[in-house]
């Protein structure tokens, strides 16, 4: 699957948000300066090529709509940063997020729970 730019995911975002949106609830949810009506619209067809968002015609308009979950989307982002920067490894990330996140004790704690429970369920 291709990658999205960051005015793509940006779009992205918003309408995982709204689940499905017209073009105007779209720039609407942009903060101030919100985009021109030609970008957005850019930017749909681009993601549509990608397979990201798809629509549906309501009369004149299209509803559009995520093709895509946020969370596959940001599992294949973290797989392929742990690809890139991490040399494959989920240990050296690991090791990475602990030291250079600040996580509390508490944190910590909760972390190490999930990772338990993950291995009580494989």
């Amino acid at each position: 699957m291709m990658e999205l730019s960051n005015a793509e995911e940006q779009l992205m975002q918003i309408l995982w948000k709204q689940e499905k949106a017209f073009m105007k609830d779209l720039i609407e949810a942009y903060p101030e300066p919100r985009p021109a009506t030609t970008t957005v619209a850019t930017l749909l067809k681009r993601m549509q090529d990608k397979n990201f968002v798809g629509y549906t015609q309501q009369g004149r308009s299209r509803e559009y709509f995520p093709k895509v979950s946020k969370k596959s989307y940001f599992s294949r982002q973290m797989n392929g940063m742990i690809k890139s920067f991490f040399n494959d490894s989920a240990s050296q990330f690991a090791s990475f997020f602990t030291k250079e996140t600040n996580l509390s004790e508490e944190e910590l704690k909760d972390l190490r729970k999930l990772i338990d429970e993950r291995i009580k369920n494989k």
